[in-house]
């Protein structure tokens, strides 16, 4: 069943990569793409100095976010957990945003992004650590404020710009627009680097989903472990912002449904959350192309208007269940 899903998961990446590569405003002909008629230069421009970009951006951006949101809802065992919700996301768009302010070349991005989460996540575990162990719901409700203030900031940062503050508003609500190849090399690392961690992580993964007290037992050290796992989630979530600005839900989404469909264990879990991460993202993106061209929706309205109904979805099934 397993390689069935596998084959069928390369089979649904391909159609929507090719799907994505022929409409927009511009239709590119599908037997263009597979090389089985010519193509004049104009379309040539759009197909690999805008949209190949474009794509593989998404999709890369749509497998960094899934993986971290994994990690995210097995550190607080909690499926509604998401970047977003402990401030991870918001902390690396004010670093962002200063970056832009302070006129930094846009490799430096990434960087204040991140140092700006290192400095949020020192902060939120310095206060809900207590001994070995990390006060999930006090870490949330810290997260939650710190996100709060930071928005506060950023829009204040926002309104300061003046004349650019149509580009950063777009930005924030999730813009591919500007994806270019640099920016895709620059992905490329922390999406290796990420993975590979994880993945490497997998039985730890698995132990904490058992519960703090039995990761415990087990002789795992859970403030030790969450820590480094949040600071790598940072990371990823650091870069992706950067980039793209804000996108919700894809960490919320794409782990609940791969793990109903996958099963719990991270060691076939992460590489089908990975997959499918840049499906869903890829599929947001090509959705604000086409739903009302030549204009673009931002790619954040498309993933917030299909998440927002499945959060709280979810939601309701948990307060069903208590």
């Amino acid at each position: 069943m397993k390689r069935k899903f596998f084959l069928m998961s390369l089979m649904i990446t391909f159609i929507v990569i090719t799907l994505s590569l022929s409409v927009g405003s511009v239709f590119i002909p599908i037997k263009s793409l597979l090389f089985l008629s010519p193509m004049d230069e104009y379309t040539k421009t759009i197909l690999f100095d805008l949209r190949l970009p474009r794509i593989l951006m998404a999709f890369l951006v749509g497998m960094l976010l899934a993986s971290s949101g994994n990690v995210v809802q097995i550190i607080f065992q909690n499926p509604l957990a998401d970047p977003y919700i402990i401030g991870i996301a918001s902390s690396a768009t004010f670093g962002a945003v200063i970056a832009y302010l302070l006129k930094l070349p846009e490799f430096f991005y990434g960087i204040v992004a991140f140092i700006c989460c290192m400095v949020s996540t020192l902060l939120i575990f310095k206060i809900s650590k207590r001994g070995n162990k990390i006060e999930v719901n006090t870490l949330l409700i810290v997260g939650i404020t710190l996100s709060s203030f930071l928005a506060g900031f950023t829009s204040f940062a926002i309104y300061m710009i003046g004349e650019n503050s149509f580009k950063i508003t777009m930005w924030l609500m999730g813009y591919l627009g500007n994806a270019s190849w640099n920016q895709i090399v620059s992905l490329i690392i922390p999406l290796i680097f990420s993975s590979a961690y994880f993945y490497a992580k997998r039985n730890e993964l698995d132990i904490l989903m058992l519960g703090d007290e039995q990761a415990h037992s087990l002789g795992i050290d859970i403030a030790k472990l969450k820590f480094h796992l949040l600071i790598v989630s940072s990371f990823v979530v650091a870069y992706s912002v950067a980039f793209t600005g804000m996108i919700g839900f894809v960490g919320l989404i794409v782990p609940h449904i791969m793990r109903n469909i996958i099963g719990p264990l991270n060691k076939r879990l992460i590489p089908f959350v990975l997959i499918y991460g840049g499906i869903f993202l890829l599929t947001c993106d090509t959705l604000g192309r086409i739903i009302l061209a030549p204009v673009e929706i931002p790619i954040g309205v498309i993933a917030s208007i299909l998440g927002a109904p499945f959060f709280l979805y979810l939601a309701l099934k948990r307060s069903r269940r208590k």
